[in-house]
């Protein structure tokens, strides 16, 4: 996703990003690569993790306990020991990073996109989910691309 090289500028009218980017290190690159791709008038759909997910310990979470344990941008490959990163890695979990909101909103804006819609999501309330009974763990926007020239 933050290179799509093997795509010709101005390729397509809609790219859909779920919630993708807490599996990449460096989140403008994806933001400039959607921009480079996208055609004049072309909408960009991006879903991502609200970051204040990332500050509280993953094992209490688990236990329903919210304990703030880490900063922000929060990153497996720094946060997790040697043998929690070696147990994910083994279990097959990918090792995710946070983005500040700067990176994640701000990024679109700086790579060239006007912001045309903001959306806030949760876990319905069956769901269980903890941190869905204080804040929407998810977020998402629409944006645009008006013009042709990268501004990033």
């Amino acid at each position: 996703m933050a290179d799509l090289s093997m795509f010709a500028d101005e390729t397509f009218d809609l790219i859909i990003h779920p919630v993708s980017n807490c599996f990449t290190v460096d989140v403008l690159k994806v933001w400039r690569e959607a921009f480079r791709v996208l055609r004049h008038g072309g909408a960009l759909l991006s879903g991502f993790a609200n970051p204040v997910g990332y500050i509280f310990d993953h094992e209490l979470a688990k236990r329903n306990i919210l304990q703030v344990r880490y900063a922000l941008p929060y990153t497996d490959d720094k946060n997790l020991s040697g043998d929690e990163r070696r147990e994910f890695l083994e279990a097959g979990v990918p090792l995710e990073f946070s983005h500040t909101l700067g990176e994640q909103i701000g990024g679109q804006i700086e790579a060239g996109f006007v912001i045309a819609g903001f959306y806030e999501d949760a876990y319905p309330p069956e769901a269980g989910d903890l941190l869905s009974r204080f804040l929407p763990p998810f977020l998402a926007t629409r944006a645009i691309k008006l013009c042709s020239v990268h501004r990033g």
